[in-house]
């Protein structure tokens, strides 16, 4: 968070004084890369809560409803960079640029490719959307950055200034298509989108020879916290005991091959054979 408002202090600063629309722009989405670090942080507090009488699923959920005011934030921040660069193409203005402010950007440039590495390895070994989610948002400041340095090096080799707002342009479109990344990853969560495929689970379910059939498969949540429910149809002959035993070992098959972290729900069903 604090290397994120690092950066965009210094590109909004440097932005402002050589005159550059894009830069500028680029810093404004820096800035939401620190405010999108808070958000996440206010997410993970209350996605973390324990389960309790009110929420028997637990509180995970609020980490994908942080993604989404990610996105909203970007879109926001996506439409003020659009009527900016409108202006400057109405207002056109040279920017004063100097070697300076070119080793400013590549060393902000440096330090976003490794906070986005960075965070989403961790993202995908603590099994964080929100994490990974902001990650894709970082990485997205980096193929910007790259495109100002480049607008940049073209004004100084004598290109007109029109070219800043244009990568203006181009900065808020990478900014509306990672919200729109980001809505797409939190809304599947948040609409129970399938997250297991069916016919892995059925194959797996199948392999045991005392479960004669599988249907119904359902599945939703995210890695952290994976649902999968279906029915089963066993031999007629199997007692209680002898289901409970059945489903608990393909309950730890599941397990060990999707997500440790798996919960799964059966209805057993007794298999009639066609006569």
């Amino acid at each position: 968070m604090f290397v994120n408002l690092a950066v965009a202090a210094v590109k909004i600063l440097v932005g402002t004084i050589i005159k550059s629309a894009s830069m500028t722009a680029d810093g404004f989405h820096s800035l939401t890369d620190g405010s999108g670090n808070v958000v996440g942080l206010i997410g993970v507090y209350f996605a973390a809560k324990p389960v309790d009488r009110d929420h028997p699923y637990g509180h995970g959920k609020c980490e994908m409803f942080a993604g989404l005011l990610i996105a909203g934030m970007l879109f926001l921040l996506g439409g003020k960079i659009i009527i900016d660069a409108v202006n400057r193409f109405m207002s056109p203005l040279w920017p004063e640029i100097t070697p300076e402010s070119l080793i400013f950007l590549l060393s902000t440039l440096c330090i976003n490719i490794f906070v986005s590495m960075f965070e989403h390895k961790k993202g995908k070994e603590l099994n964080s959307q929100i994490l990974v989610s902001d990650s894709m948002h970082t990485r997205s400041d980096i193929y910007i950055s790259v495109g100002v340095l480049v607008t940049l090096i073209c004004i100084k080799l004598g290109l007109p200034p029109v070219i800043d707002p244009v990568v203006s342009l181009v900065v808020a479109g990478f900014i509306i298509y990672a919200a729109c990344e980001i809505i797409r990853d939190n809304g599947g969560v948040l609409l129970d989108q399938a997250a297991v495929d069916a016919d892995e689970i059925r194959n797996i379910v199948l392999s045991f020879d005392k479960v004669k059939d599988a249907h119904k498969i359902r599945s939703r949540g995210s890695n952290n916290d994976l649902h999968v429910d279906m029915h089963i149809m066993t031999e007629p002959d199997l007692n209680v005991e002898e289901c409970h035993e059945l489903i608990h070992c393909i309950e730890e098959k599941i397990r060990s091959e999707i997500n440790p972290k798996i919960q799964v729900i059966f209805h057993v069903e007794p298999y009639k054979r066609e006569v």
